[in-house]
Parts: C-alpha cells; structure tokens; sequence
C-alpha cells in the first residue's frame, strides 16, 4: 500500500509463532520496504518466539532484546547497549495465533481493497492497512521508543488528531470504541478524568464492564497500539538479565531459562494501572494469563513481582479515537466472508476473470483467475484460486487455494451455500501436500461437539454422522467430550498408504457426495488444528504470487488487446522485483506479434518492453530514458517492421534483446530501441491519414512562374496534445486554436518553379529579419534525397515534400534527372521562409510543410483542398520521423477561429469546424491578444517522448489530463461562440495547468516570473504549442495594453531579452498567388 507518509522507523519486527515461518515473512517485509511501506533504511526483522506460548508480553520483550541488540551491533558495540534507544523509532509487531480462514496468518490475510495508486503493484493485506494507519496517522510525531501492535485486528481511523508528544515520558496506548456486547469476550481500559488508566477490564461480565461505559454509550477497547518511551523501553530491556523474566528471551533459552509465559495487556500494562495493588497484581487469577496458583504458580508470581518493581510509577495513560474502528479477526467463518463483502466495492482484486458477466455485483474475486464459465454469486469470496468452468460458487460461500487441478472434481461436488472450501500447502517431513478441508460459514470451531450450537457443514453433526456412517470416536479417539470441537476433530483425508495424496475425493464424501467411508477411514487424516500447525507458509506465499504474476500477465494482454488505458507500469515494477521479467517479455512479445491488424496494440506492447527494460536497468539508473534508437544491431529488426513483417520484426528485436541485458547502460539503450521500434509502428498508423489526401488534375503553370504560399501562424487556446498520435486516434483530440498575423505579418510562406535544369534547388530561411539563417541545398542525384527521412539533414524538410508530394521516387529504377524530365519537363527551385525564431510554440514547422506542399502541388500541376493538406502535412511528418500532432496545420492552413476533432479510430482523419463568432468578439479579442518572446528556446522533442511513453504506460495522470484537455477544449469553443472573454481566460489558465501535467518541466522559471507578474492584467495565459519557451501568449483584462505589458515585464529582474508582439486574426489561412517575375520576399 502506498502511504501518504513514511514514518522514519529506525527497526521494525514482526514476531511470529512458527520458526518456519520466519524467511517467509522476512521476504513479505523486504517486498514491502521495496514498494516503499518501509524506510530503505530500516533494519527488517523476523523473529519467532524462543518457546511455544510465549504471550504477547513475552514475545514483545524478546523483539525488543533482539531490536536493540542488533541496533548495538550495527552501530559497533560488542554488547548489549540501550544507548542505541536514544534515537530509535522501534515497531514490534505480533503476528498472533493461526487463522483458520488464512494460512498466512491474519497478518497476510488479502483484503478486497485498493489504496491510493501504488507505485508497485501488490496486495493490501491486513497488515498494509495496519502500517498505514500507525506510519501516516497513530505514530506521527511521536518521539523515540517502541510501539508495539498487534496484527489480529483491523485499525480503521478516519480521523485522528495530531497527538501531543511534548516532553512525553512514559506508556501511551490508543483505544477504540465498541459495544458492550462485544467488550465481555474482549478487555476495557477503565480511565480516569485525566486520561490516566486506572484498570484493564478482561473479559468480564456487563455488570463489571459497566463502570468502564462511556457517554457514548461505547466503551475504550484493549484495541492496539501501545507506545513506550525511550525510559520506559530501557527498563524493559533490562529484564533480559531478570530470572525468571529472562525464560521469554531467546537468549534465556539457549542459557537454559525455563520459558516464561507474559502477557503485554494483563502483565505489563497491568502493573501500570493506578488502581492496581502489588498484591493483586502478583496473585490475582485473570483470563488469558497463566494461573499464580497453578502449576507453575512460583515461577508466575516471581515474574509478575520484577515487573512490578521494575515497572511501578511509570505513567500509563490513554488517547481514546471515538470515531476509530476495530474489527477483530475471530475465528467465525461467516463474520470473515462477510468482512471480505464489506471492506471494498471492486468485484475483481487483482485477478483475471475470463467471463466477467458471471460474476455478480456483491462478491469478490482476489487474486485468482476464472477461466471459462464460473458463476459467483452475489455474497460470495473466491481467493488465491485457479479454476476453470462450468463451476457454480453459491452465495455466502468462500474458496480459497483451489489449484486448477481441482475444477474437474468441482463440477460433481454437491457444494451449497454458505460452504467454505480451502487448500492448504503443508508440510509432513520432507513431503509437501496440498490438503483440502471443508465446513460451513456457520460452524463454530472450538466449541465442543455436544453443545447443541455445534454444526459441521451448517447442519447438527447427527446429520453428518447420519448420512456418512461415521463415528464420534473415529474423529477424537478417546478424548472426552469436552476437549472435542471441530478444530481438533481429524475430518480430512490427507494420504491413502497405497494411493498416495489425496484431492478433493477427500472431502466429498464429507459433504455428501461421492466418496466412501472405508477409503476415509483408511486413509491418513489430520485434524484442522494438526493443519494449520503443518501449514508450510512459505509454499502458501509462493502459490500466491503464482497466480498474482499469472493473473498479472493475462490483465496486461487484456488491457493491450482491448485499447483500455490501464496503468501497467506497477505491475512491470512488480514483476522486475520478484524475477518474473522473462515470464512477461515473453508475453509481451506474444501480443505484439499477434496484432499485424492493430498497429497501435504492438506499439503499445513494444513500449510496455521498453518499461520493463528500464525496470530492470533500475529506474534512474543506466542514463535517460530519452535518446537515439539507431544502433546497426537493431537496424534488421527495424527494416523488418518497416516493411510490414511484424512477428518476424518482433522476434528479430527479441533475439537482439538478449545481448543487452546484463548491464543498465545496455538496457536503458535497448528501452530506447523498443521505443524506436514503436515509433516505427505508430508512424504507419499515422500514415493511414494519407487515405484522405485527394489531388485532382489541373494545368501546370509555365516554366519559371512562382507559386507564392503564405502562411498565418497558429495560437493554441485549448486543447493541443490531445492532438498528438497516439493520444489523437487511442482516445480521441480537440483542438481550438486561430491563425494570426504577427506583427502584422504572415510569418510563414513558400515559393516554387519549375525550372529547366533538371535537378532540385532547395533553399530554407528561417528566423527574423537582420538574425535569419539561410542553407541551399542542390540535388542531383537520386543518393542526394536519402536523408529525406532525417530531419536535422540540410534540406530535409523540402527534400520529404518531394518525397510525399510524389515529385520523386526514392525507389524508382530512373535517375532523378530521369524522373524530373519524363513527369515535370524540368527540375524545380523551392524556397521556404519563417520569420519566427526557433522553437517559437507558434506551428511554425508543419504550417511551414503545408506552405511548401501547396507550392509543389500547384507547380506540378496538381489541385487539392485544404482537409488534403492537413492530412498531407501528418503524413508528411511521419516520413521525416519529426512525429507530432495535427494542431498546427490546422491552426496555419485554416484561417479564423476553429475547433477541430479526431475521434478514436484508425485511418486518422481530422475535422475541423470554423466557429461562427460575432465581428464584435473579434475585435475585442484582436485587442487583448498578445504575444510575448520568451527569450527562452523550447526543446519539444523529449517532451513528445515523455508524453507518448507516459501515454502509453497507462499513467493515471496522463490518462485523465487527456480528458480533461478535451473537455476544457470544448468549454473554450463554447466561451467563443458564446462571448464570452472572461470564460475564454479561464479556459487559457486551465489549459496551461494542464500542458504542465502533461509535460512537467514544460514552465522555465523566468517563464513562470513573465506570468505571474502579469497574473493582475490578464484574463488567461498560456505558452505557445508545448511550452518550455517560445512565445507566451496572453488574453488581457483591457484593451491595447501592449505598453503596460512592457512596462510590467521590465520591472522584473531576470527576465532576459523578452520582447512583445501585435497579433492579427487572420480570416483567410493558407494563400497561393502566381508571380512571373523576380520580386522582392
């Protein structure tokens, strides 16, 4: 679970019953502190108890012996020191008793709910939500010493004030309210008016709880956490060297102490309380402690006597949450399949359901995999399961551990409601089962078997012993009736002596079906209590993330498959930090080889390897992310998806990827090749826009004639990265944006002749008057036009016009003085210009491709409209690898004001509608607009990366920014129509927000001072195109505020050489005019 917060813990124990147990949940801590529930510092410890019924008070004061003597350790003592407490934040944890409904203790008990987005994918169990509640709201602030907690309850604390530590000194515990009715089987502080603690109530009647009663009607339950100073954690350390107290330790155990059984709430806290005498703390009898007057009653009343010498006089007070919740785990079935129901909404928990629609509203799912045509009812709970159809799980019931061996016997199972069916993986010797038992939700494990509440299966065991021929004897032997439940009662067939293990044939006959009672009676059986003893709890964890990582997978194809935007990099970082990777490249590669007919599954599939290569390298290890894909070894892999040979393309990358993957420099440069082999993918899915270029015959105008473009530059009011591939046809981009003159200028423009020499002469001018740079490039050959598809090559730009405009054939078997002679009669001369710096934000490069395409269209002859040239410029932009939107064409080609859309679907195909606004709103907005030079260069390239990477990673944030850009596009095209400048402000501000989001990193700080200094004289303002320079653009309060936008500007120091620019609505767009002669441009 991801935590809002992570309290700085210096050592953090869980303690547990079963020496078996410890590398299990050691490994389930270290999974945890890698997620980041746990400081990467931390010291994890897993400790058994020294000896069997240790108690709680036992077992915390062996965690706290071994916490300190590792700290000592650590910091370089050779014995025990308590001065390592000065600064520790120490939490012990128990684990408690066996959980029949869980065989990974309550601890691990799986619960159906989702935290916060987790950074790593991953259950929350019952001690996630522990951690959460003690790290970000019980412990906040609390100064150095040990809590200690039990991990049998769930902690719900919706609101928690920050409690005052001060100069705190002494034991502090936290309650929780509950009901009376349930207090009598549990423990009650009894405070006084202070907060003091003057008793613990244990298990008593309501008479004796009564005085403990609250206004409220509540009382404080013995319910959790209790805090012990930094003074008091050193008196209890102490007691390791104090017989008999030292038998709790394990260091007393290997001294040959005799064990000790201590309870934390009846022995420790006890002696604590105000109203406690000496004498009837060491001699009284209380529930749940072992007796003073017992057998062992010497050793118990010597023990109570150094606690309370050792302890007496340290204050003991209370915090009371009234408005906190504890949810005991009892052993009661059906309270635990009804917890299940209750803790979420999500039907599906990290598992993969095949047949969704046969799973009911009100059931959960955990961490299985339904395969086929499995029914769940309403009310019940499927966890740590794999099974395959037709199986029927009736309501109240619960399955847990079910392999998919077992859905064939399944099938003929007479299973009913309110059933629960569990495999358990234990351990006899060196013989590893699975053991399957059976009872009803409504059983009661540990009553005895003549009370008349006792039932097995729901039902009187008269029934059962009825409908089986089995007898009370042959389940208890000789114990007397009092000590047989149905816990101790050896129900379940484990091993036939001739058969070998047995499945669930075992449990058939118990619940009426098919079976017989010889073969139970001869076969080796257990009792459930004999089960979870035997439970091998690391087999039980293993099988667990078997099906998560398989369920994983499968959810990860599903999500490719089916277009959903779901976030699979907390999986991928699952599965790189439990050694899964290969597992899941190799289902990766499968989808990606599988989707010929969707071009954007594999590159959406190519992209996930990438992430789980960058997962491997180590996330910030191994360089950027960002960087050149061209490296010879792939180039065979590319040219194979280049040529539409996907599987084959795909297992050529994967061969490759095996030489790359033994250091992180080598597979953050493999990352970026699968990135460049999704950008191969997702350009000839762009390219499918070329369906809708339509060019007509016209006359071609006469050698030397210009064909003079000009070109508006483009202002994106909402909208723009919804427009970009793959974000554009995966979910669906609008636009608003309006073409301007700048400066009174049309600052983008092309012309084009034919001319006889048949060769190309390409020449591009770019920035503003007095500071332009001009490069000429002649081609002559065809070898001169090779690097169209290069786009810092000199001439690239108009060399890819040619290309897309057919004016040349790169693979054609005539020279290019051949081609130009056979279909032009000549060469051509082909200019560019942009009066707008580099990296302005204002579209300057694709208004610039649409601008040069319509010259070379009309030169050759050809006629077009400008949906053509739209669509042109995308593919256009495709064959010079530059990526990008649709946005800008649109903004520069297309005069006015306008929105355009591009739904979710390939071909790509945008429409753009012109907004019908009044001439008053244009000039009022004529009059606010302004344009202000940044000074600073954008650099959008790896910030296209970033965004498709994200994209394409499912990321939350990204997802829903794109959402939000299309609506609040919408909201801009109805503040136009409408009017409304202010609305139009808002929507420019909004916008901005969520470029940012989308491109963090977008907004240098001298940008940010430019705008919060003009925040007072402006209704809206956003960057140009992807932000991180270029051109501010700003909507102002009033008219003609150009001076006053100066005059604020250069009061700011630091803002560079910004300068501020006129903006005219342009109506018309994209021009064209023939010239004769030489002129002046």
């Amino acid at each position: 679970m991801a935590l809002k917060e992570v309290f700085k813990w210096t050592v953090v124990v869980l303690t547990c019953q079963h020496k078996d147990s410890v590398y299990a949940f050691q490994r389930e801590l270290e999974i945890r502190q890698q997620h980041g529930a746990f400081p990467s510092g931390a010291l994890l410890l897993t400790v058994p108890d020294p000896q069997e019924r240790l108690g709680s008070g036992g077992a915390t004061l062996n965690a706290l012996l071994v916490a300190v003597e590792h700290l000592s350790a650590r910091a370089g003592y050779t014995v025990v020191s308590a001065d390592v407490l000065d600064d520790a934040h120490i939490l012990i944890l128990h684990t408690g008793r066996n959980f029949p409904w869980d065989g990974c203790s309550r601890a691990f008990c799986w619960m159906p709910v989702k935290g916060p987005e987790q950074c790593v994918e991953g259950p929350i169990c019952c001690l996630d939500m522990l951690l959460d509640c003690l790290s970000s709201k019980v412990c906040v602030g609390s100064p150095p010493g040990v809590w200690v907690c039990s991990t049998d309850a769930i902690l719900s604390l919706s609101n928690i004030q920050l409690l005052d530590w001060g100069d705190f000194s002494g034991v502090r515990a936290i309650s929780l309210p509950g009901d009376v009715s349930f207090a009598v089987n549990h423990g009650v502080y009894l405070t006084d008016a202070g907060g003091g603690v003057r008793d613990i109530i244990y298990q008593a009647s309501k008479e004796r709880i009564q005085p403990a009663v609250l206004h409220s009607g509540k009382v404080a339950l013995v319910s959790g956490p209790v805090f012990f100073s930094r003074s008091v954690s050193e008196k209890l350390l102490q007691t390791y060297v104090t017989p008999p107290l030292d038998g709790c330790t394990y260091l007393g155990m290997d001294s040959g102490a005799p064990s000790q059984q201590i309870s934390l709430f009846l022995d420790i806290l006890m002696c604590l309380c105000s109203e406690m005498t000496e004498t009837e703390f060491v001699n009284g009898e209380r529930p749940g402690c072992s007796s003073p007057l017992g057998p062992q009653g010497v050793a118990v009343k010597s023990a109570r006597s150094v606690l309370w010498r050792t302890l007496k006089g340290v204050p003991f007070s209370l915090v009371y949450v009234p408005n906190g919740k504890y949810d005991y785990l009892t052993m009661s079935g059906r309270e635990h399949v009804l917890r299940l129901i209750d803790a979420g909404t999500e039907k599906n928990i990290l598992s993969h359901i095949q047949e969704l629609q046969y799973v009911s509203e009100g059931s959960r799912v955990i961490n299985s995999m339904l395969e086929g045509d499995i029914h769940v009812a309403a009310g019940a709970v499927v966890q740590h399961c794999h099974l395959q159809g037709p199986v029927h799980v009736h309501t109240g019931c619960l399955l847990s551990g079910l392999n998919l061996d077992t859905s064939a016997f399944m099938r003929s199972m007479p299973l009913t409601s309110n059933i629960i069916l569990q495999g358990h993986r234990v351990q006899l010797g060196g013989l590893k089962l699975t053991v399957f038992t059976v009872f009803g939700a409504y059983d009661h494990l540990e009553i005895p078997c003549d009370d008349d509440a006792c039932s097995f299966l729901n039902k009187p065991l008269s029934q059962f012993y009825s409908h089986t021929g089995i007898k009370p004897e042959e389940l208890w032997g000789a114990e007397n009736g009092a000590s047989r439940s149905l816990l101790n009662a050896r129900l379940f067939p484990v091993f036939m002596p001739k058969g070998g293990p047995m499945g669930l044939e075992g449990v058939s006959l118990l619940l009426g079906g098919s079976g017989s009672a010889d073969n139970w009676r001869a076969a080796w059986r257990l009792s459930f209590k004999e089960i979870m003893s035997l439970t091998d709890q690391q087999g039980e964890l293993e099988w667990r993330q078997e099906v998560f990582f398989i369920a994983g997978q499968r959810r990860a194809e599903d999500a490719l498959k089916c277009h959903t935007n779901e976030n699979l990099l907390p999986f991928i970082r699952a599965a790189v930090l439990n050694g899964k990777q290969e597992e899941l490249l190799q289902t990766l590669d499968s989808v990606a080889s599988d989707s010929s007919n969707d071009l954007g599954v594999c590159a959406r599939s190519l992209a996930c390897i990438a992430n789980v290569l960058g997962c491997l390298a180590g996330e910030g290890r191994g360089g950027l992310r960002s960087g050149p894909a061209a490296n010879p070894s792939w180039a065979s892999a590319f040219t194979l998806l280049e040529q539409g040979k996907l599987s084959s393309g795909v297992q050529a990358m994967a061969n490759q990827r095996a030489f790359w993957l033994n250091r992180p420099d080598l597979l953050v440069r493999a990352a970026r090749h699968y990135e460049g082999a999704g950008q191969i993918l997702l350009r000839k899915a762009v390219m499918s826009a070329y369906k809708f270029v339509f060019t007509g015959q016209s006359e071609m105008p006469p050698m030397g004639q210009w064909q003079e473009v000009e070109c508006p530059a483009r202002l994106d009011l909402s909208g723009g990265w919804s427009d970009t591939p793959p974000i554009a046809f995966e979910h669906g981009g609008v636009v608003v944006n309006v073409a301007v003159r700048v400066d009174g200028k049309r600052p983008i423009g092309a012309r084009v002749r034919r001319i006889p020499k048949p060769h190309l002469v390409l020449v591009s001018t770019s920035g503003p008057p007095g500071c332009n740079v001009t490069t000429e490039t002649v081609c002559s050959l065809l070898s001169d036009m090779e690097d169209y598809c290069q786009p810092h090559a000199p001439g690239a730009l108009l060399k890819a016009v040619c290309v897309c405009s057919k004016v040349v054939s790169v693979s054609s078997h005539l020279s290019l003085e051949q081609q130009l002679l056979q279909y032009w009669g000549g060469g051509l001369e082909v200019h560019s210009w942009s009066l707008l710096p580099h990296g302005s934000g204002l579209g300057t490069s694709s208004i610039l491709a649409g601008a040069v395409l319509a010259g070379v269209y009309r030169c050759t002859g050809r006629s077009y409209d400008t949906s053509s040239l739209i669509h042109a410029v995308l593919y256009l932009e495709q064959i010079l690898t530059t990526g990008g939107g649709w946005q800008d064409q649109v903004g520069g080609l297309v005069g006015g004001l306008k929105v355009a859309r591009s739904q979710a679907k390939l071909p790509l195909k945008v429409d753009v509608e012109q907004l019908s606004i009044s001439q008053d709103f244009v000039s009022a907005l004529q009059q606010r607009l302004l344009l202000i030079y940044t000074g600073k260069t954008r650099l959008a390239r790896n910030l296209l990366q970033d965004v498709v990477r994200n994209w394409y990673s499912g990321l939350p944030s990204t997802v829903q920014n794109a959402e939000q850009l299309v609506r609040n596009a919408e909201d801009c095209a109805h503040s136009c129509t409408e009017g409304s400048l202010s609305e139009l402000g808002v929507c420019m501000d909004r916008y901005w927000q969520q470029k940012k989001a989308m491109a963090p990193g977008c907004e240098p700080a001298a940008v940010r001072t430019m705008m919060n200094a003009l925040r007072t004289v402006t209704l809206g303002q956003t960057l140009a195109g992807a932000g991180g320079g270029g051109f501010l653009v700003i909507l102002t309060r009033d008219e003609n505020q150009d001076e006053n936008v100066k005059h604020l500007l250069s009061s700011k120091q630091g803002l560079g050489d910004f300068t501020v620019h006129s903006v005219e609505l342009d109506m018309e767009g994209i021009t064209v005019q023939q010239h004769n002669t030489e002129h002046a441009w």
